[in-house]
């Protein structure tokens, strides 16, 4: 199971930072109140579920603040990717028998590798809408079906996404939605 979720893990970065890339270069996209609220509750779910699986607070107001600007958005995508895979690189099957507990997951309770996979099926689904409103301002999605990233497993280029000078996935930004679904 720890293989198959770094692999999703991984997926869902470079999908995402492909997808970042494909709505950067259409500033029509980019600038849709829609599209940027859907990308503003993919990241906060996502947070979510990270901040949960480290052990750590989940402070709804400070992770729910919008982000400045698309950049800000993206290197926080960039950012909670790293902290994922830092901590499925030292994981342990044991890991992901953890049970976490909070008010906000369903019935309470699920498994580490349950919260992970609820990431990436959560991500895999609104990434299909947000391919959707891009198609609706004409910009063309880039292909992130898991089955052709497995052929060479590419790595999330984070960078590419950026416009900013000197910007980095490390700073912070934030959405205006609820962690659920």
């Amino acid at each position: 199971m720890l293989e198959m979720l770094r692999d999703l893990v991984a997926h869902k970065g470079h999908a995402n930072a492909a997808l970042l890339t494909a709505i950067r270069q259409n500033p029509t996209a980019a600038s849709d109140p829609e599209l940027w609220e859907l990308l503003h509750h993919i990241l906060l779910a996502n947070r979510f579920w990270l901040i949960t699986v480290l052990g750590l607070p989940f402070v709804h107001e400070d992770e729910a603040r919008p982000s400045p600007s698309f950049d800000a958005l993206i290197h926080r995508y960039g950012s909670t990717q790293a902290q994922e895979a830092a901590w499925l690189e030292t994981a342990t099957e044991g890991d992901l028998a953890r049970m976490l507990e909070d008010a906000l997951i369903p019935n309470g309770t699920c498994s580490v590798s349950q919260a992970f996979m609820q990431v990436c099926m959560h991500s895999h689904g609104h990434r299909a809408q947000c391919a959707k409103l891009l198609r609706r301002h004409g910009g063309v999605p880039p292909p992130t079906d898991f089955i052709l990233w497995l052929t060479s497993r590419p790595r999330a280029a984070w960078a590419a996404t950026l416009t900013e000078p000197g910007a980095s996935p490390g700073s912070t930004c934030s959405s205006t939605h609820a962690p659920g679904a």
